[in-house]
């Protein structure tokens, strides 16, 4: 058992389980903002322009089945909420784009900081002494031609 608290301890402290967690609630808290733009900002005027249309409401009601009609009990007719799947299908889409706005920008951020410090060349080795030896008897050899 011990064993097995430390490993779920490493886990929990690497730097990875904790920005992963970190992203997952921004994610979620920056969900809920795009919603709110979508349902709140795009969709209105969207809807203005068609017609005055909300796209929440926009459904197809089924016809009453009619071995479910009791004498005296009102049924809620069945509904496809076709409008409610255009809203959500709007909202990932401006998600996910955003978060590809957000990863482009990161990358090119990354990039810029990589640039802004280049890599020093590492200084040439020192020769030993048999590469100088060499050198010298090469130098002598070419004086003596």
């Amino acid at each position: 058992m011990g064993n097995f608290l430390q490993e779920f301890k490493s886990f929990a402290v690497k730097g990875n389980a904790v920005d992963m967690a970190v992203g997952v609630i921004i994610g979620g808290a920056f969900g809920k903002i795009v919603t709110s733009i979508v349902n709140d900002l795009i969709m209105p005027p969207i809807g203005w322009i068609i017609g005055g249309v909300d796209f929440k409401d926009l459904k197809c009601e089924l016809p009453v089945n009619p071995l479910s009609v009791q004498e005296g009990v009102e049924i809620e007719p069945v509904t496809i909420n076709y409008g409610n799947f255009i809203q959500t299908t709007l909202d990932f889409l401006i998600v996910a784009f955003c978060v590809f706005l957000l990863v482009k920008f990161i990358a090119r951020l990354s990039r810029i900081k990589k640039e802004e410090k280049p890599a020093e060349p590492a200084p040439a080795p020192e020769p030993s002494a048999e590469e100088k030896l060499l050198s010298e008897i090469r130098d002598l050899l070419k004086e003596k031609k």
